[in-house]
């Protein structure tokens, strides 16, 4: 397994990382992605860090705390050898504390994870999402007081417009308050906006991707084609709603790219589009979840080996898109290019 620093941070994480928002999975969405005991979560754990894979990612929303009780469970005993990273901010419940990024909903989300997690301390805090009603001089003063009690080792954001983290980061450097070195972000070969803006930023102020959703949802598992419906095992027939859109007629295009490449190289559809991800500027770590052992082995299968630089290539063409404004002009027009040549 490849380790790589995360972001600006002294911090090494491996290049693969588990999402464990199948443990205790229960509701529409986190139901339907999955239901691992501790048992199995256990197992999983095991395999993964026979493989390398050492840190465990989930939120307080998944299940309603369940999948950090699982994945608390499934670390028992070795916490010194995982990196734990939990999230917190979405609503946990109806009351007006139960969401945003308050002090006092910090405070209490950190504490409550702390004790799901059945540890003293989560190596990475992040928010799941900005809240525009609180002051970032309030969240990040928190979150200082948070670091400075030993509860939290590194903090991060997941979800954050470009504006939101500059006034976060701007704000952390005016009062001398620790930066946020993550930002946890949807990039997928069907779901490249990560690199119009955020992507640029990340370069500049030293912030690590870390990856959800890699599989653009499931929608690049392998058993999705053109002219083929979603098979009846596939969670999109429940979850498709939740996740980001993808055109469908663009979904093809990709994955008649990967099927080319996957021909070539012998591996799966999936591991080719975790290995073009870990190939992207500022990637620090791909979340990959599974459901099985047989699921997650193969998904284990992106680490090891490289695409070749005309394959990379024949990836990038077939999921570009046309850029938003203001950025389809540095794309298109020779001029704008030379003054703000692309980082990918």
């Amino acid at each position: 397994m490849e380790y790589r620093r995360l972001g600006a941070s002294g911090l090494q994480v491996p290049a693969l990382s588990f999402g464990a928002g199948t443990f205790g999975g229960s509701g529409p969405l986190f139901g339907a992605w999955g239901s691992t005991g501790a048992r199995e979560a256990r197992r999983l754990v095991d395999i993964c860090l026979d493989a390398g894979v050492s840190m465990f990612d989930t939120a307080d929303v998944y299940s309603d705390g369940a999948s950090e009780e699982v994945l608390g469970q499934a670390v028992k005993g070795r916490r010194d050898r995982v990196l734990l990273s939990t999230k917190t901010s979405l609503p946990t419940g109806d009351g007006p504390g139960d969401a945003g990024s308050s002090r006092s909903r910090l405070i209490r989300a950190c504490d409550a994870a702390l004790r799901r997690l059945g540890t003293d301390h989560i190596d990475l805090f992040q928010l799941h999402a900005f809240d525009a009603g609180t002051p970032v001089e309030e969240v990040l003063s928190t979150l200082d007081g948070l670091v400075r009690a030993g509860k939290v080792r590194y903090l991060g954001v997941s979800n954050f417009a470009g504006w939101q983290i500059m006034k976060s980061l701007a704000a952390a450097d005016r009062h001398g308050y620790p930066r946020y070195v993550a930002h946890q972000v949807y990039y997928s070969l069907v779901g490249r906006d990560y690199e119009w803006d955020l992507l640029p930023l990340a370069l500049d102020q030293g912030l690590g991707a870390v990856v959800w959703s890699p599989l653009g949802w499931g929608r690049l598992t392998g058993r999705i084609r053109r002219g083929t419906p979603p098979p009846a095992g596939s969670r999109l027939h429940e979850t498709a709603g939740f996740g980001p859109p993808v055109d469908d007629e663009h979904l093809y295009t990709v994955v008649d790219a990967l099927d080319e490449v996957a021909a070539e190289t012998g591996r799966a559809v999936p591991q080719i589009a975790i290995n073009w991800l870990l190939h992207r500027p500022t990637v620090a770590s791909v979340v990959v979840g599974a459901r099985d052992e047989t699921q997650l082995r193969q998904n284990l299968g992106a680490v090891g080996w490289s695409l070749t630089p005309e394959q990379l290539a024949r990836l990038d063409a077939a999921s570009a898109r046309t850029a938003p404004y203001p950025h389809f002009p540095y794309q298109r027009q020779e001029a704008f290019a030379r003054l703000n040549p692309p980082p990918v």
